[in-house]
């Protein structure tokens, strides 16, 4: 197997020599990601490698068939076994990251080695941004490697590669987000000076439970039991490429049933009237939906809707800006405040 290096708009790219069916050499040109300048030791350590890894592969099975190809075959496969969320993020990062690329060199499954994904994901470490605006975040470049990983497990479970060419790749350390959140004092002026809007309610039940996002949005009707004084996490909404309801939580711990404390059974209860009344008021129009918290007509408020005006509340009344998320951490500072201990606060916010 013999190749050299090449360049081409300012990059190294290697150009392997393999040979068609009938045996005619065709050199393949594959990017190396790496820029000209500064890079030539390691490019050529690069084509070393590669090359090395081809001659080893001559004598262990091989798979014709484009590695772009049988990502989509994989996918295919995982949509069988996934949720719709898990999916869905699977098949945006392989479309906008991964398909792209392997369509344009057309590496066949049994060419992908390490030094090419390594040299794929520095290239999107870098560069990796749709908008052309600078390199993707570890946690993305994590996520390729994820979908690089499984499909590629597949293939090793299919009899069609002996190895997988993702051990070894190096990534970034991941940062760690430092979660802000709101004092005992804060909280009490943010629900007095949103009293009057759409997410005071919201505001409010996740001051005192902490729940997640997608378990706020998933709460219905039925999660409500007035007799045994009982809220029951059991559903959530999710959005991701559109807006998905899971009758599951995040996880097995996740779905819990907590205390229906008075303040909050009082609010619920004057929502469940004003959803009475706008019944009738709509008349025809009215939306029927079994989720709690809803326009005047019915309609579900949608997750996004209420990280985005949850912003735009902060900013209004100048308060520090946190995430919608962070709300969980506020509310074990309430809880801490009041005289919680940890482990309660584990429970109620698992």
């Amino acid at each position: 197997m013999t190749g050299s290096l090449q360049t081409k708009n300012g990059k190294y790219y290697m150009v392997v020599n393999t040979t068609d069916d009938s045996g005619k050499r065709k050199p393949k040109w594959i990017s190396t990601g790496l820029v000209v300048k500064g890079n030539k030791k390691r490019a050529e350590q690069m084509l070393r490698e590669t090359l090395s890894e081809w001659e080893q592969r001559r004598s262990t099975p091989q798979a014709n068939i484009p590695f772009s190809e049988w990502v989509r075959k994989w996918l295919e496969e995982t949509k069988k076994r996934v949720d719709a969320v898990t999916f869905a993020q699977y098949k945006r990062t392989a479309e906008s990251q991964v398909l792209p690329y392997f369509d344009e060199n057309g590496l066949q499954l049994g060419e992908v080695t390490r030094p090419l994904l390594q040299a794929f994901l520095d290239e999107k470490q870098q560069n990796g941004r749709r908008n052309g605006k600078g390199g993707l975040s570890p946690a993305s470049l994590r996520h390729i490697r994820n979908i690089l990983n499984q499909s590629l497990k597949a293939a090793i479970r299919g009899g069609l590669i002996n190895v997988n060419p993702c051990d070894g790749l190096i990534l970034p350390k991941k940062v760690k987000y430092e979660a802000s959140f709101y004092t005992a004092d804060q909280l009490n002026t943010l629900l007095l000076v949103v009293r009057d809007d759409l997410l005071y309610p919201l505001l409010r039940v996740v001051t005192v439970y902490g729940l997640r996002r997608s378990e706020l949005m998933g709460l219905q009707w039925d999660s409500i039991d007035f007799a045994q004084n009982t809220l029951t996490i059991k559903h959530t909404v999710v959005k991701y490429d559109g807006i998905y309801e899971k009758d599951k939580t995040k996880n097995a711990s996740s779905r819990r049933i907590l205390p229906l404390v008075p303040d909050i059974s009082e609010l619920l209860k004057q929502l469940r009237d004003r959803e009475q009344a706008n019944r009738k008021l709509f008349g025809k129009e009215y939306y029927e939906s079994p989720y709690i918290f809803k326009w005047d007509d019915g309609r579900p408020i949608k997750p996004d809707y209420v990280s985005q005006r949850f912003a735009k509340l902060l900013a209004q009344h100048d308060l520090p800006r946190i995430r919608f998320h962070d709300q969980r951490h506020s509310c074990a500072s309430l809880m801490i405040a009041q005289g919680f201990g940890l482990k309660d606060i584990q429970e109620i916010l698992s």
